[in-house]
């Protein structure tokens, strides 16, 4: 089942597990889709996030980072999630929130299942790739230009560490 399952995103994905994320989309906040395509070479950090966990404050880091390195190419996607009992009950409740609360403008999808087998191809795909699923909220995995995982950060690991801005800037033009 599990070899199927990894050939399924492959054909999906690319001949890698996740090269050139070309076919990954993820649903919008604002509506409509988001999709990987638009950010090919380009680096992105994808965030699972909570809006009611002890972690939100990370919000603050997350837009410093876009604001800070979206000029040379990065993408910041915030990924909303219950999965830890933990986000809002709406979409339109956590967008409000991270737009009054912490003046995001970084894109964000809508509320996502990022875990077990309900978890978004994205969070599958990266899983089957590295072995690494998020063990709470506000877990990173940076995707470099070329598609593939350039690195992978528990919650504790604040957005503007050393090591998540070095890991960057090593893939920015």
């Amino acid at each position: 089942m599990m070899r199927w399952i990894v050939v399924a995103l492959t054909l999906i994905l690319g001949s890698t597990a996740m090269a050139a994320p070309k076919n990954v989309t993820f649903s919008n906040i604002d509506g409509g889709t988001l999709d990987f395509s638009e950010w090919a070479g380009k680096p992105v950090l994808v965030v699972n996030t909570a809006s009611q966990c002890g972690f939100t404050r990370q919000y603050d880091g997350l837009q410093k980072l876009y604001d800070t390195y979206r000029a040379r190419g990065l993408v910041v996607l915030a990924v909303p999630s219950d999965d830890f009992n933990q986000e809002l009950e709406s979409a339109e409740a956590v967008k409000d929130f991270c737009e009054i609360t912490f003046g995001l403008d970084l894109p964000m999808t809508d509320i996502t299942p990022v875990r077990g087998s309900d978890a978004h191809p994205f969070y599958q795909a990266v899983k089957a790739e590295t072995g690494f699923s998020p063990k709470w909220n506000f877990n990173k995995v940076l995707i470099g230009p070329d598609g593939s995982v350039a690195g992978t950060w528990g919650a504790t690991t604040k957005p503007t560490s050393r090591s998540i801005t070095k890991a960057i800037e090593a893939l920015l033009d």
